[in-house]
């Protein structure tokens, strides 16, 4: 057990440097980030895995010895306690006197009614009955001991201790966990987009999803076949901007039921903390942001449009920043090489609520979560985007190299609100048409997490079951006057804590004399006295 506690210290301590350091598992970008911020110091943390604790293998070493040191500690205590529990309860010690608490007295019954009274009492309890010849002090006694659901509780919380770092390890190892954004229809605010691309999702492929992880035994073709199309999403703000609620309106269907018409699939309410349940997996409403709109129009009059998520940088009032690339008509650069010349990037700011300030009322910052007045800071270039690179990019920065290089030119720098347009040198036309709302949705399946949940439950109330139940013994011993009395001493032992024990045996010592309650003897008297 000393080993276990020590493990188990260590395992806490362990856990310090995941919640103090960005985590891999949960965001690489701040991970690279850190890393380039902090120079060598990041590089010898990386090395000893501290970006990547719960996955490290000197935490999986010391979670593996933890869950062994426990294993080891209750075989030997079940075989103990099994022991314990099969034996007769010890005989009464030859001076009970001597016991924390204690009480004598004579009972007006023969030796057997006494000793049958006795019994009674105690029949609740595991009782062992001891002749003159096998007691200590020579007379006839009985034993009594109660409490063994205290070890049974220590040994239940200790094997629910076990289960949970089982479950917790299994589900690690077979779970997985996507996360999809769907630009969703914003029709309550004055300025959102009308969108026509679709907002349906289905759990088929690990493809569908934005990003996806999941544990070295899932293969990817284990998921659970449904669907859910996003009609809306919802926000409450109280007038500080404080958020109130989030919801999202969604309908799903599951298994054969994906094939039929869509308006005859369920609907369903997401809502903070109240995720869909469909077959094990778990459908949340995790985040939100805006996605604004933009439209370039080419000289030769031909035009592209596109709704792209920016990324919410002040989580307050939604002050977003992010980025779009447009590729031109193909019919006006036949050249692929010229034509990569020719694609047209931006990159900047997003306020749902617009406040101008700085000296000349050009900084853009947001003073409202909600969208009411929106407006964009961005800067403009042309040239090489990398769209026809193959290499992936962020969705919410322009690659700083192309730009360093040189292969992207900016432009102009503007401010825009809904509406406003800027012609570029060449003619091209680009306008900020406004914005809709995005939700960002994740589906996390892990089969272990009941078990996890029944395991932590058992903890608990074996927890309290250990805390709360005393081990403790109840000896009785007898001498028979010859005149049809009886003389008993009675004495009690806790075997653990006796705090608040005693009371127990004071009240079987008075149903056994038959002896009021001391609190009425009291009131008694005060009535007596007045």
């Amino acid at each position: 057990m000393r080993t276990a506690l020590v493990l188990l210290f260590l395992l806490a301590i362990a856990a310090v440097p995941g919640a103090l350091l960005p985590q891999r598992s949960l965001n690489e970008d701040n991970v690279n980030e850190y890393i380039a911020n902090n120079g060598k110091l990041a590089e010898v943390y990386d090395s000893l895995q501290l970006f990547d604790v719960f996955q490290s293998s000197w935490f999986i070493a010391i979670f593996t010895l933890l869950a062994a040191s426990l294993v080891g500690c209750i075989i030997p205590r079940s075989w103990d306690h099994y022991k314990a529990w099969r034996a007769r309860p010890t005989r009464a010690p030859r001076f009970l006197h001597r016991m924390p608490h204690h009480h004598t007295g004579t009972l007006d019954k023969s030796l057997a009614d006494a000793r049958a009274e006795t019994l009674r009492l105690l029949r609740r309890w595991r009782i062992s009955e001891f002749s003159a010849d096998e007691d200590r002090a020579g007379r006839p006694s009985i034993s009594a001991e109660r409490g063994y659901g205290r070890e049974l509780a220590n040994l239940l919380f200790h094997i629910a201790l076990v289960a949970i770092l089982v479950t917790v390890a299994a589900g690690r190892m077979v779970y997985y966990e996507g996360q999809i954004i769907i630009v969703t229809a914003s029709g309550s605010y004055d300025h959102a987009v009308e969108l026509d691309q679709s907002t349906e999702f289905c759990n088929t492929s690990v493809s569908s999803f934005d990003s996806f992880r999941a544990g070295p035994l899932f293969d990817g073709t284990g998921l659970n076949p449904f669907c859910f199309i996003a009609h809306n999403f919802q926000a409450d703000y109280l007038p500080n901007g404080q958020a109130e609620m989030f919801s999202s309106d969604i309908s799903y269907a599951q298994g054969d039921e994906i094939f039929s018409d869509p308006e005859t699939w369920d609907d369903y309410q997401l809502r903070v903390n109240d995720p869909l349940r469909i077959d094990g997996d778990r459908v949340y409403l995790q985040g939100h942001g805006f996605a604004p709109t933009f439209t370039v129009k080419w000289p030769n009059g031909e035009t592209r449009t596109q709704t792209w998520q920016f990324r919410p940088d002040d989580l307050v009032n939604f002050l977003s920043s992010g980025a779009m690339r447009f590729d031109p008509p193909a019919g006006m650069y036949p050249d692929l090489y010229e034509r990569r010349q020719n694609q047209i990037a931006l990159q900047g700011l997003f306020a749902p609520t617009a406040d101008w300030q700085g000296e000349n009322g050009e900084l853009l910052t947001s003073a409202f979560p909600e969208m009411r007045n929106p407006a964009v800071a961005i800067d403009v270039y042309r040239g090489d985007a990398g769209l026809d690179t193959g290499i992936a990019q962020s969705i919410f920065d322009l690659d700083q190299t192309l730009i360093h290089s040189g292969q992207l030119q900016k432009l102009e720098r503007v401010n825009l609100e809904v509406g406003e347009s800027i012609t570029l040198d060449d003619g091209t036309e680009l306008t900020f048409d406004g914005a809709s709302e995005f939700a960002n949705y994740q589906i996390a399946h892990d089969p272990f997490q009941r078990w996890v949940l029944l395991s932590t439950i058992v903890m608990l109330l074996s927890l309290v079951g250990s805390l709360v139940i005393k081990r403790r013994r109840i000896w009785v011993r007898f001498t028979d006057n010859g005149d049809g009395t009886t003389d008993i001493e009675m004495a009690g032992l806790a075997r653990t804590d006796r705090a608040g024990w005693g009371e127990e045996l004071d009240k079987i010592y008075r149903e056994l004399f038959a002896l009021p309650d001391p609190d009425d003897v009291e009131e008694d008297d005060l009535y007596t006295r007045d």
